[in-house]
């Protein structure tokens, strides 16, 4: 009798816990059939053409056969895009993809962006990463150094941020412009931290040339314009198998910004934007950007990647940027590089 009632008792524990897990399941389908009948998504993105991007916009698509249009624009000119659309009323775009401190940016200078109901997939993301009641991390962009193997010499190559510093690289350093938002001024922010107002100073003596055409860059390197570009995101290289170029992660770590989702304000599609984030944050999804090089926001996933892309994907990180620094940060790489 006692047996009986215990299995009894047993049987009602599993019911009570599958009952709220059914629920849950019930309301995310809820989610699902909204988005399809929605059946598109605008997301405002700084992917600037990645393969690994446009084939998890693909791989959406074709799961649940929603469209995506995607507005893909360097920072400062998605930033003001969004500003200008939503100072006039104009809600086009659904969701961006913009590093945190733009979010938080938008949070204390409009009212841009609105809070973002529950994803179930964002109780999968791996420490440090985490979800706010604005944002959700969707990957991270790594950066490094890229030298062109044939110019720089084996005993040359930098192994530490401060070996940019060298003498022999005066003139030689092509690098992202530091001054305007961007993985220039990133990597200067957060190094002016991790090596000291010296080394930027020192790099500034460098005369490093500057460009705005990160893609094209690399092959501007492996072509032997230059040795040396920096900072390198790491996916950015990722399709430069064969060619004389090697990406270097600095035993300091490699500085990097956060890119978070966040829903723009009267998003007209505002259930296909849920279902968007949390099918980026669904492992393979993830898994295509680990094998790009750069580091997944949740469980499981380095794990996973390439041989090649393991260092990459688990490189150490140097980061993140803060807001509150950045004002500060884009006056001295102004006054550095007048």
């Amino acid at each position: 009798m006692l047996k009986s009632l215990g299995r009894i008792a047993a049987l009602l524990g599993l019911i009570a816990a599958a009952a709220p897990a059914s629920a849950q399941d019930a309301s995310w389908q809820q989610v699902v059939d909204a988005a399809k009948k929605e059946g598109k998504v605008v997301v405002y993105n700084m992917a600037l053409g990645a393969p690994y991007f446009t084939a998890v916009l693909k791989s959406f698509e074709a799961k649940y056969g929603i469209s995506v249009e995607s507005l893909d624009l360097r920072a400062s000119e998605l930033s003001e895009r969004i500003r200008t659309e939503q100072a006039a009323g104009r809600y086009l775009g659904d969701l961006e993809i913009v590093t945190t401190t733009m979010i938080e940016e938008q949070l204390a200078n409009g009212d841009y962006v609105q809070k973002l109901p529950q994803i179930p997939n964002a109780a999968n993301l791996r420490p440090p990463f985490r979800a706010t009641e604005h944002s959700i991390p969707a990957y991270v962009q790594s950066m490094g150094i890229l030298i062109n193997t044939r110019m720089v010499k084996d005993e040359d190559v930098p192994t530490s941020w401060a070996d940019l510093n060298n003498p022999k690289w005066t003139g030689k350093i092509l690098s992202d412009d530091m001054r305007p938002l961007g993985s220039g001024n990133t990597m200067f922010a957060l190094l002016q931290h991790t090596m000291g107002a010296e080394f930027n100073e020192k790099l500034a003596a460098q005369k490093p040339v500057f460009s705005r055409d990160m893609r094209n860059d690399a092959r501007r390197v492996a072509r032997g314009e230059y040795p040396i570009y920096i900072p390198q995101v790491f996916a950015f290289a990722s399709d430069l198998k064969g060619l004389p170029v090697k990406v270097v992660i600095p035993k300091e770590g490699a500085p990097f910004a956060e890119m978070d989702f966040a829903l723009l304000k009267n998003a007209p599609h505002p259930n296909a934007a849920r279902l968007f984030i949390q099918h980026f944050l669904e492992a393979d999804s993830q898994l295509l950007y680990a094998n790009a090089w750069m580091s997944p926001v949740v469980n499981g996933v380095a794990e996973r990647a390439n041989a090649d892309a393991q260092p990459f994907a688990k490189a150490k990180l140097i980061g993140p940027a803060k807001l509150a620094e950045r004002p500060a940060m884009m006056s001295l790489a102004k006054k550095l590089y007048p």
